[in-house]
Parts: C-alpha cells; structure tokens; sequence
C-alpha cells in the first residue's frame, strides 16, 4: 500500500529548547506534517528513529553529544534531512550530504514553508512512483485549503495574488502565477495568458483570441495560441 503523500512524518532535534519551540509552532500551520516528536540531543532522536519510521528530520548541526552532520551520515537516504543552524558556514558541508534545505535561524515562517512546499513535491515524486499528485495545497491566510486538481477550472492572476476557480468554490492567495505553475502536472494544465492557467480538460472551445470552458470566456493571447494549438492537435 502506498504512503499517502498528504501525511509527512517528521521530527525535530535542536538542543536549545527555543529551537524546538519555532519548529513546532511553524509546523502547526502545515496540515501535511505528522510531528511525531521533538527531542534535545542527536542520540535520543537516533533511539527513536530505529523503532519508528521518519521521512523528515529538521536538524540542529551544533549539539554536544551527537552533531547534526554525524547522525545524518549515520541516517537512511530516504530521510529528508532538512539542517537547521545560526551558522551559515556549515550549509556547503550540509549540501554535501544531500540535504534536502538549510534553514539559517532565527527561522521566519515564510522561509519554512518554502522549505515544508519543497519536501512535500519530492516526498509526493516518491510516494506515488514519480506520478504528479492530484491536488495542491495553497496558503490562505494562516490556513491552507486543499484544492484537488480534477475540480480546478482556472487559476487567475492579479498582481501578487492567485485566485483558484473549481468548480464548487473559489480561492484567494498571494503569490505568483510562475510559482503556483511549476506545480501543476503539464499535461492537464497550460497557460493561456499572462494572467490565466487552464485545466485542459475543461475546454469547451476555442476561438482566435478567447477560450470557452464551464461556461466562463477567458482572454487567448497570441503568445500562447500557437503553442495551445499545437499542443491539442
């Protein structure tokens, strides 16, 4: 049976205890994190390691008895590891063991959920054989809402910010169209306009400068056209 992608198992390891409380709080705004502990030393969270299956470690590099850079060579490949530290001279050493992020502290929230939408594309890659998942997660306000990809419509830009179209709500988010599209599995999605990213499945028609789907006209520029065209014939 296959691990479900939307449930990430993950510990923290940080010998000061203000480390392990922003890891914690930061990790209580991420719906597909399963924390199954936080612990002060290098050699409890290998104790625990052994008897409990972890996909993700957000390790402190400087601790006393056990360093991060040691139990990460002593972990499984399949471990994201994800280092956390005050000190940005150990980011070469700690990309040098395949480390999945660097995290330099103070640790702000953004910076941890850009770490948090990395781990969750790789870990989605594994989980379902390298298949794109059906559904994206999108930060709204303090929350994120789970949009799954057989109900998105259309994705609409304004500036910095994304409103999501399915076909039972819509979604309000900041961020860019670029960001949000690098995401999205290519063969059921392409742009159609600066300010546009279809499903194209909904497809109803398509005229020289306007595309028809679910009964909603959007703007067709010349940009993408030929490229649609191609893509569809």
């Amino acid at each position: 049976m296959k691990r479900d992608p939307a449930c990430i198992r993950c510990i923290f390891v940080d010998d000061e205890p203000i480390g392990l409380s922003v890891l914690q709080s930061h990790a209580g705004k991420v719906p597909v994190l399963n924390v199954l502990g936080a612990f002060s030393s290098g050699a409890e969270a290998l104790a625990f390691i052994k008897d409990n299956p972890v996909d993700l470690i957000f390790l402190d590099i400087q601790m006393p008895d056990l360093s991060g850079l040691e139990l990460a060579r002593i972990l499984s490949p399949s471990v994201h590891i994800v280092f956390t530290t005050a000190h940005s001279q150990y980011a070469v050493e700690g990309f040098d063991l395949a480390a999945t992020d660097y995290l330099l502290k103070p640790i702000g929230l953004g910076r941890f959920l850009q770490t948090t939408d990395r781990v969750t594309a790789q870990f989605s890659k594994i989980v379902n054989g390298s298949k794109p998942c059906d559904y994206i997660f999108v930060k709204t306000g303090y929350d994120w809402a789970r949009i799954d990809l057989d109900s998105l419509l259309y994705i609409e830009a304004d500036r910095n910010y994304l409103t999501f179209h399915a076909s039972d709500r819509k979604v309000l988010t900041r961020m860019k169209l670029a960001e949000i599209f690098e995401k999205l599995p290519r063969e059921a999605f392409v742009q159609i306009h600066k300010s546009f990213v279809i499903s194209v499945s909904k497809i109803d028609k398509i005229e020289r400068h306007q595309i028809t789907l679910a009964g909603r006209v959007l703007p067709l520029s010349a940009t993408f056209r030929d490229y649609l065209l191609a893509r569809l014939g």
